[in-house]
């Protein structure tokens, strides 16, 4: 739990969690690949989360799927090479791509320009919604209604990061380490209210009693992309040639139907 005098202190570091400091340049040119080095190692190890449904989730068989998933097979399949899905956090998501865990990710990761500082973005893949959601019975309209309430994020995440900029002090931000401990948490009476996005919020509906919960007003409009460590210039053209040829020929759509239920949407950085 984090104290409300803490809160924005805090809050500044968490933006940063997941962010590792930023390595020498030599360091990061001597980790950089090009698709020829993908090719011949004939395998794309991709980073997603698995507790962001339905863009990144579980099986029945417990292996990764969801939208990312289906980007990143897509993606593979583009360069001809095996997929190898390793699943990743909020906040390790970051670090298992810089420290070479992973190839790239497409992890639902929000383009910020604190995260631009330590990774290469690509054109957006995807777009989510970021709300406070919470009590239908607690009158919270605007940032100002939060103080004295008990609000969790998933921890370094773009909500964490959008909630710690306009709550008031006195507002008790509580910190978890993902947007599924945040969920139980608001419906296991821990918190009032969390940030999530639409699609979370939209699971906690399906689990509640009818009326039990409802949006209370938008903290973020966000953007996705894949992530790539920095110097992998190469390789970023072909992810961007990778998202604009399946914007284009509609495979992107297809997948955006499949999961979301909607067109794929049309977005400022794309």
């Amino acid at each position: 739990m984090i104290h409300a005098q803490n809160r924005r202190h805090f809050g500044t570091t968490a933006a940063a969690l997941g962010l590792t400091a930023v390595l020498p340049a030599w360091l990061s040119c001597a980790n950089a690949q090009t698709v020829e080095d993908i090719k011949k190692k004939g395998e794309l190890t991709v980073g997603l989360l698995v507790d962001f449904p339905p863009y990144g989730t579980l099986n029945s068989s417990n292996q990764p799927d969801g939208y990312d998933a289906d980007v990143a097979r897509l993606l593979a399949k583009d360069l001809g090479v095996k997929l190898k899905l390793v699943p990743v956090t909020g906040p390790n998501r970051i670090p298992f791509l810089i420290t070479n865990k992973v190839d790239l990710l497409v992890a639902s990761l929000a383009i910020t320009p604190e995260r631009a500082k330590q990774v290469q973005f690509s054109k957006p893949y995807a777009a989510a919604t970021i709300v406070l959601y919470g009590l239908k019975k607690l009158p919270i309209k605007s940032p100002a209604d939060l103080k004295a309430l008990r609000v969790g994020v998933a921890r370094a995440s773009t909500q964490d990061i959008a909630l710690t900029a306009v709550a008031p002090e006195g507002t008790e931000i509580r910190r978890f380490d993902d947007d599924a401990s945040a969920m139980q948490a608001l419906m296991s009476g821990q918190v009032d209210a969390i940030g999530c996005s639409t699609t979370v919020a939209a699971q906690i509906a399906k689990r509640a009693p009818a009326n039990t919960y409802e949006e209370k007003f938008v903290l973020r409009q966000q953007e996705m992309a894949v992530a790539l460590r920095p110097g992998q210039t190469e390789l970023l053209k072909a992810v961007n040639d990778f998202v604009e040829r399946n914007k284009a020929n509609g495979e992107l759509n297809k997948l955006y139907q499949k999961w979301l239920g909607t067109d794929f949407p049309v977005m400022k950085g794309s």
